[in-house]
């Protein structure tokens, strides 16, 4: 097995997890595990065959290309080390985005995502209802749906 680290679009890191595993799902590559540090931006640090992660990612949206220096296990284990983190945002809420492109938009959770963890809003000020999905780390409650 191989460690690769992975260049993408900011921001995108997630997007492009999700598109790898679906297709590892449908297509079968040899792909066993994956991480974005959040101190990364930009970066997914992918576990499995060269040859499959090479040809996975050639044709994966956002994905920028390969960094060509070895990862070894040691320099990673900081960013495997999970700190739990209770979500107190809950669907329904209103919530002010404090970082990121929509920095000091308010919006309606519609979703909560707790294993990455993400909120879905919709912001309130749209003309058309747009669901962001947002780090919680970035939300602030403004009004809580008890």
């Amino acid at each position: 097995m191989t460690l690769i680290t992975l260049k993408t679009t900011i921001g995108r890191e997630s997007t492009v997890m999700n598109d790898i595993r679906e297709r590892v799902k449908s297509e079968g590559y040899d792909i066993k595990a994956m991480v974005h540090p959040g101190e990364l931006d930009g970066y997914v640090i992918i576990e499995g065959g060269e040859g499959d992660i090479r040809k996975i990612i050639r044709n994966t949206r956002h994905a920028k290309g390969v960094i060509s220096d070895d990862v070894e296990m040691g320099e990673i284990d900081q960013f495997l080390e999970s700190d739990e983190i209770e979500i107190e945002v809950e669907r329904g809420d209103i919530v002010e985005v404090v970082g990121g492109p929509f920095k000091g938009e308010k919006g309606k959770v519609t979703r909560v995502d707790e294993a990455n963890s993400e909120v879905t809003l919709e912001l309130l000020e749209a003309t058309v209802p747009i669901p962001v999905t947002v780090g919680v780390g970035s939300v602030k409650i403004q009004e809580s749906n008890e």
